[in-house]
């Protein structure tokens, strides 16, 4: 017997496989022995140890043992094999994402049982199944409707699921196929086609499309500007900005059955009330969600949502349904004569103030991230807002404007910073002659006013959040009651808006509570 051969210890230390294993590998002849002893212990070649690493390399990319012999033992092609091999595994990771993206989404939306197999089902559905569901969806939702740009661009516009997708692209397909069965998209979808085939054109035209999104950034750029300068939809300070939008918004009219600009129709209430149907029309969140979704599933670019600046415009255009027309009622009621001397109603915004300081010092640090009344603002958020409003007012009085709504105000410390920022109001409100100074169209005592409106309304907020007696100066809420209905009883209480639609109130609810719902919370 040849010195050359090697025993089946010696072909596991060379291999780092175990005994046991080149044993059984042995026996279906993956390396079968060269010799035995006459003990009848294996021998084997030294060829066996390249053998044996080829093997396990095969096993480890998943090919059967039976596909292995026949490789090492030469009876078939290792290029052959490692082609369909690759084939096969491409399959696998396409099953296994298909898998994965169901898991995730199932876990996400946390579904039930049945829900489970049906998303299951319709990440298996072949591209032609899934453009027949969306199909017939569209053509359910859009009906007989008369053709125009809008319905074309719909019935083309189909989910494209790629050979291998992603995990993210398989979900949005899950995502998607569930959305489609909401009533809700297809009214909304509806209302788009119907306003569609009465104004938009006929013809789908790329210029057009590319056009209507320069028209679209534009305005979603000036919104986003309007919002980091902390300029409310329902103000006037809102009206130039809602002016400009449709400076650039008319001449795109032409064509639609409104009259551009140079047709001798320009800003005005026709104009804006034709720009806020559009806006409303458009504005449904689940057809929003529809595009997102399509443009994902694509492989296209996924525009952000415009949802809150779109909520911006629809309630700056309603609450400036004419050019200065918000401006000109404010300034109406801001030329009224007080009903109270001034020098009370500054007495009252110190007491105010100092209520709510109490409030202020009685937030602990760690209660800095708790949800309040207001929608989005935590603690921290609200505080920060309280010294704003201080910081804001005291700026008009002094005759300067602040500009640093985006900023952080609160710092590290919430007390110091709202001690000093309402300390400096009420030195700035009680300057001499300050009460009866003209600021634009409003007397000193009507900012001293506003202050006192914000403070409580933010305060009883704030004693909201840290479970506080939501009893603040009832005698000023009460008096002060009259002047927040005429200057804000008139302005839409819709999203984008600063308040919310009035609410009940119990029996037992304090001055403060009835003006809190009033302007739009929840006080029960």
């Amino acid at each position: 017997m040849s010195d050359d051969l090697l025993g089946i210890g010696e072909l596991a230390e060379r291999t780092g496989l175990s005994v046991k294993l080149i044993r059984h590998w042995s026996d279906i002849g993956v390396v079968p022995p060269a010799a035995r002893t006459a003990a009848g212990y294996r021998r084997y070649a030294p060829e066996a140890v390249a053998r044996l690493e080829l093997a396990r390399t095969l096993r480890e990319l998943g090919l059967s043992m039976a596909v292995i012999r026949e490789v090492v033992t030469q009876e078939r092609d290792l290029a052959e094999v490692a082609a369909f091999h690759a084939d096969a595994l491409e399959a696998r990771i396409h099953a296994l994402r298909m898998r994965q993206a169901v898991l995730r989404s199932f876990a996400r939306r946390k579904s039930t049982t049945k829900d489970l197999t049906e998303m299951t089902g319709l990440a298996r559905l072949s591209p032609e199944e899934r453009d027949t569901i969306v199909h017939d969806f569209m053509t359910d939702a859009l009906g007989d409707l008369d053709p125009s740009a809008y319905r074309d661009g719909l019935l083309l516009a189909v989910p494209d699921l790629p050979p291998d997708p992603t995990a993210g692209q398989v979900e949005a397909w899950i995502e998607l196929a569930a959305l489609i069965r909401d009533p809700e998209l297809r009214a909304a979808i509806r209302r788009m086609g119907e306003y569609a085939a009465e104004h938009a054109a006929r013809e789908h035209r790329e210029e057009d499309v590319l056009k209507a999104q320069e028209l679209t950034d534009l305005w979603v750029a000036s919104v986003d500007a309007a919002m980091t300068a902390g300029i409310a939809a329902d103000s006037p300070a809102a009206e130039p900005v809602v002016a400009g939008i449709v400076a650039a918004w008319l001449p795109a009219q032409a064509g639609t059955g409104f009259a551009p600009a140079d047709e001798g129709h320009g800003d005005g209430p026709e104009a804006r009330r034709r720009l806020l149907e559009q806006l409303e029309v458009a504005s449904d969140t689940r057809l929003e969600r529809y595009w997102q979704l399509l443009c994902l599933i694509n492989g296209w670019p996924v525009r952000p949502s415009i949802a809150g600046e779109g909520e911006w415009l629809m309630t700056a255009l309603r609450a400036n349904p004419e050019p200065g027309a918000r401006a000109a009622r404010i300034g109406e009621i801001l030329s009224e004569e007080a009903d109270v001397a001034p020098e009370a109603r500054l007495e009252a915004c110190a007491r105010v103030l100092a209520e709510v300081e109490e409030l202020v010092t009685a937030v602990p640090s760690e209660r800095l991230g708790d949800p309040t009344p207001c929608t989005g603002w935590d603690v921290r958020a609200l505080l920060d807002h309280l010294v704003w409003e201080n910081l804001l007012w005291t700026g008009l009085a002094e005759g300067t404007l602040r500009s640093d709504f985006a900023a952080d105000h609160l710092g590290e410390d919430h007390v110091a910073a709202f001690r000093t920022a309402a300390r400096a109001t009420l030195a700035a409100f009680r300057r001499p002659g300050m009460l009866r100074s003209q600021y634009g169209p409003a007397p000193g005592w009507r900012l001293v006013e506003q202050v006192t409106i914000e403070m409580l309304v933010h305060g009883w907020d704030l004693a909201r959040a840290i479970g506080r007696p939501t009893d603040l100066a009832p005698d000023v809420a009460e008096a002060i009651m009259p002047a927040v209905r005429e200057i804000y009883g008139d302005l839409p209480r819709t999203p984008g808006g600063s308040f919310g639609p009035a609410q009940p109130v119990p029996g037992s609810a304090t001055a403060v509570d009835r003006l809190a719902a009033y302007l739009g919370r929840a006080v029960g």
